[in-house]
């Protein structure tokens, strides 16, 4: 996805410079170790030790390029506390229409990288993110799901 622009809060910048650092450092120098370590067991073809250090070291260096793909394609937002309306960053509470008990689902609207742990994400260019950008509580939004048109009511802001 080179080329896209990641919006992400300075913060989730920071700590994505820092697991960056980390992984491009002491996870390449001790995955290393690993590999050398399980060479020494011998016949690589069997050797179970050997294959999960390399598909580990895959995951770790498909990580990087991840990483690396945001910090070169970042814009900057500012989180505001206070905002009445739906932003970037913000957690949204909807209730689904026709949904019998009301059960509201929250959607942090941002990037992955910024998830909060327990909260759905709708990215901003989705069309679930699209449709609340700008929305206050009370306001109902439809939009485009791949199984058809779906109105959500927003009954909560954080």
């Amino acid at each position: 996805m080179a080329g896209e622009i990641h919006r992400i809060t300075q913060e989730t910048l920071d700590k994505l410079q820092a697991e960056y650092h980390h992984l491009t450092t002491v996870g390449r120098t001790d995955i290393a170790r690993v590999i050398e370590a399980a060479r020494l067991l011998g016949d690589l073809s069997e050797n179970g030790d050997y294959h999960a250090a390399k598909d580990h070291q895959g995951k770790m260096e498909s990580r990087i390029r991840q990483i690396d793909n945001v910090i070169r394609n970042h814009e900057i937002v500012a989180r505001d506390e206070n905002a009445q309306t739906v932003q970037h960053a913000s957690i949204v509470q909807v209730v689904y229409e026709g949904d019998p008990d009301d059960d509201f689902q929250e959607f942090f609207i941002g990037s992955i990288e910024e998830k909060p742990d327990s909260v759905l994400v709708a990215s901003p260019t989705s069309p679930l993110g699209a449709a609340l950008l700008g929305k206050s509580i009370g306001e109902v939004v439809n939009y485009e799901a791949p199984s058809g048109m779906l109105q959500v009511k927003i009954v909560g802001l954080r």
